[in-house]
């Protein structure tokens, strides 16, 4: 059985495949089904794959090929393998659809590919921020607008915030950040640090979140923000 708002989604796509060969954009989708994020349409195109109502198509990432309807669908429409197909992709988040000969490689993308940048301190800082070692890819779901970077938590000092050493952290790419923000820190230039950031009248204070761990006070001018945490990877 599909959700509404599965279903619903199954039959615009289907609907926009019939009638123009491509399907429709995220955020063709995400008006149609009156979602407030692409993130959902990201969620529900999962959930129909996993039921087998759609598939990816091995000869191109991401290409998605419609399966089936559901029952009542079918009785009121033609099959689908009765139906005149040529596979399409899922547009990501370009905003626009486009024909499938003017479409780059990086447009059947659903994920985002995100460089690793080295290894970041949860304990005692150190060395700054390495170069691009290597790369994973994350759904659009885990990530923000504006430029990321990952790095590998060495240390425990931010246990008690979820964060464990071997973790995988995805920063976005800033150099402000608000009180309460967990940042990648950079200290007189040299060293870099996973921290929660307190703002004490003109001093920085980071924090740790392990009791084990003292709170550092730096003057404005030691400190400077490189990106703020909004989400975590973690393999078992």
């Amino acid at each position: 059985m599909l959700t509404k708002k599965q279903s619903d989604l199954l039959r615009f796509i289907h609907e926009r495949l019939k009638e123009s060969g491509v399907p429709p954009s995220f955020d063709e989708m995400k008006e149609a089904l009156d979602l407030r994020s692409k993130s959902g349409i990201h969620r529900l195109i999962l959930a129909l794959e996993e039921r087998g109502f759609i598939r990816r198509l091995p000869n191109r990432a991401r290409a998605l090929e419609v399966l089936r309807l559901p029952e009542s669908s079918s009785r009121q429409s033609a099959s689908v393998t009765n139906t005149k197909f040529s596979p399409s992709v899922i547009e990501g988040n370009l905003g626009r659809v486009r024909p499938l000969s003017e479409r780059r490689d990086e447009d059947y993308e659903l994920n985002t590919s995100i460089p690793i940048m080295g290894r970041i301190a949860a304990g005692s800082p150190i060395s700054a921020i390495q170069s691009h070692s290597h790369s994973i890819s994350l759904p659009p779901d885990l990530l923000a607008s504006g430029e990321h970077f990952a790095l590998e938590v060495r240390g425990d000092s931010m246990i008690e915030a979820g964060i464990l050493d071997g973790d995988t952290v995805v920063i976005k790419k800033q150099d402000v950040a608000d009180t309460g923000d967990i940042v990648v820190a950079l200290i007189d230039e040299e060293e870099a640090t996973l921290k929660r950031l307190r703002k004490r009248g003109a001093s920085i204070a980071l924090e740790a979140a392990n009791p084990a761990y003292e709170t550092r006070i730096f003057g404005p001018d030691r400190v400077r923000i490189q990106g703020k945490l909004i989400s975590l990877v973690r393999r078992y």
